[in-house]
C-alpha cells in the first residue's frame, strides 16, 4: 500500500535513497520530497529505485529552485480567477459559449430558487425536491457568487467577466436568511 503522509516535525529522519532530511514516506520508506517525487508507485520498482542511492547534495539544486506543479497550477489557476474567469464546472443556469459563461435556457431558474427560498417558508428538503436537487446541491447553488457575476477561488472573490444572473441584494438577503436557517441546525 502506498503512504502519502507527512512526516511529524519533531522527528529527525533521513531519506532512504539520497539521506537527505525526509519529509514523505512511501511503502514504509522515508524519502525527501524530491526523491518522493519521482518515486514509482509499483512497490518492486520502488525497491529498485531505493537501492539505486545517491549523494543528496545533487538535488539541492531543484530543493532551490523547486517550485511543485501543484503551486504552479494555483497560481495560473489564481490568476485566471483575477482576471475574472470560471475556475470551476459552468454552474445550472450557465452555459459556456466561445469560452465565456453566458446564462443558459434554464436561467430564470435560478432567480426562481432565490426567490422561493427568501419569500416562503418552504424547507430546503422540499425545495431541493422541487428544483430536482440534492439538499447539498441546493446549498451549493444558494451560496454560489457566480449569479451575482463574481468568481471565488482559494477564498477570494473577484470580479467576473460574466453577467450576473440576480442582483447582489437578492444573493445577500438569502445568506442571511440561509446563515439563519444552518445556524438553528447545529
Amino acid at each position: 500500500m502506498i503512504e502519502s503522509s507527512d512526516m511529524p516535525r519533531e522527528m529527525k529522519s533521513f531519506c532512504a535513497k539520497c539521506k537527505s532530511p525526509a519529509k514523505k514516506k512511501k511503502f514504509d520508506k522515508e524519502l525527501c520530497e524530491i526523491c518522493y517525487h519521482f518515486a514509482p508507485d509499483d512497490e518492486k520498482q520502488f525497491i529498485e529505485y531505493v537501492r539505486e542511492t545517491m549523494d543528496g547534495k545533487t538535488l539541492d539544486t531543484f530543493r532551490k529552485y523547486a517550485v511543485s506543479s501543484g503551486k504552479r497550477q494555483k497560481i495560473g489557476m489564481a490568476k485566471k480567477a483575477s482576471q475574472g474567469n470560471l475556475m470551476s464546472r459552468v454552474p445550472f443556469g450557465y452555459k459556456l459559449e466561445n469560452k465565456k459563461l453566458v446564462p443558459a435556457e434554464n436561467y430564470r431558474e435560478i432567480e426562481e430558487i432565490f426567490e422561493e427560498f427568501l419569500n416562503t417558508n418552504i424547507s430546503l428538503r422540499q425545495l431541493a425536491a422541487k428544483h430536482h436537487l440534492s439538499v447539498n446541491g441546493l446549498k451549493k447553488v444558494l451560496r454560489n457568487f457566480t449569479y451575482i457575476g463574481k468568481i471565488k477561488f482559494d477564498n477570494q472573490i473577484h470580479e467576473g467577466s460574466h453577467q450576473a444572473i440576480i442582483s447582489s441584494t437578492l444573493f445577500n438577503h438569502v445568506q442571511n436568511k440561509l446563515d439563519r436557517i444552518l445556524k438553528k441546525k447545529s
